[in-house]
């Protein structure tokens, strides 16, 4: 492997798209002086020819790494056929992912709703929380990370002093301490949100007995538990699912990132505590063949 160099001066055609992208998106994201043109396996290519081992799997979503030959065979060949099939129509590729997605899940998670990120997932979790409890208020872990959308951030612990006031009804309680979780939920609360793994948070496992607190805390309480695996999901863990590592069968579940081997996608399973009905949700994009 060729050695690691940033700071080098890239060569013109790079600099040309650098400034490109610089002029032309938002100075939303902290930029790393690089321009990656390829990637194969676990390995990033830079427009130097220089490699790279890519530590963060394409921020979370490359499992399976980059250009793997059976993940590209499949894309090709549904590009091939139909690219995009809005949900108003049964598909078959469709109808083939959602069987097997189901078949993987945790017990009681029998549908699902596609969409196209862990924000999107998050936010359709909330909703249907909403829809089936009839109550506003959810509470989630401190230091935990849900998403940059509003409905999602409203149930983040951080980035939110520049978009307050979101939506209201939502509390925070310490992770792993099922008491303070216990007191911060009240009347009007109808789900817990919470990740197994907090990964913004600083890669903190939850413990045991936290998580079958919960689990039991939820039941007592007639609360709705949605778990956030969209970073832990797909093999993250050692196990398809971190709730497998608890014996734990959440309401609703939420993932993104590998679902789709790095091309866009997101899904919700929910079982049968949840309520839905023709026109509540929808997504132009979710669900496509070609994720």
């Amino acid at each position: 492997m060729n050695a690691i160099t940033t700071g080098a001066e890239p060569a013109r055609e790079a600099r040309s798209f650098a400034a490109i992208e610089q002029a032309h998106s938002l100075p939303l994201y902290p930029k790393r002086g690089l321009t990656i043109v390829r990637g194969e396996g676990a390995s990033l290519f830079d427009d130097q020819g220089r490699e790279y081992i890519d530590c963060t799997a394409g921020v979370g979503v490359a499992n399976l790494g980059h250009a793997h030959p059976a993940l590209v065979d499949a894309i090709t060949r549904q590009a091939n056929t139909l690219i995009t099939c809005p949900s108003i129509f049964d598909n078959d590729t469709r109808a083939r992912m959602l069987d097997k997605l189901v078949e993987l899940a945790p017990a009681g998670l029998d549908r699902a709703f596609l969409c196209n990120s862990g924000a999107e997932a998050n936010e359709a979790a909330i909703k249907f929380a909403r829809h089936s409890t009839g109550k506003t208020g959810f509470v989630s872990a401190m230091r935990g990370f849900h998403g940059r959308t509003m409905g999602a951030l409203s149930a983040t612990h951080k980035y939110r002093d520049a978009f307050e006031p979101l939506l209201p009804g939502f509390g925070f309680a310490p992770f792993n301490n099922l008491e303070k979780l216990a007191a911060a939920i009240s009347a009007d609360t109808g789900a817990v949100v919470m990740e197994l793994v907090q990964g913004e948070g600083g890669v903190r496992p939850a413990k045991a007995e936290f998580v079958q607190g919960v689990r039991q805390l939820c039941d007592d309480r007639g609360l709705l538990l949605i778990v956030d695996e969209v970073q832990t999901g797909f093999g993250r863990t050692g196990r398809m699912f971190a709730c497998e590592h608890f014996g734990l069968e959440p309401d609703i579940l939420c993932l993104a990132k590998s679902i789709g081997g790095g091309v866009p996608m997101g899904a919700v399973l929910v079982n049968d505590k949840i309520r839905a009905e023709v026109g509540l949700h929808g997504t132009t994009f979710g669900g496509n063949p070609l994720a």
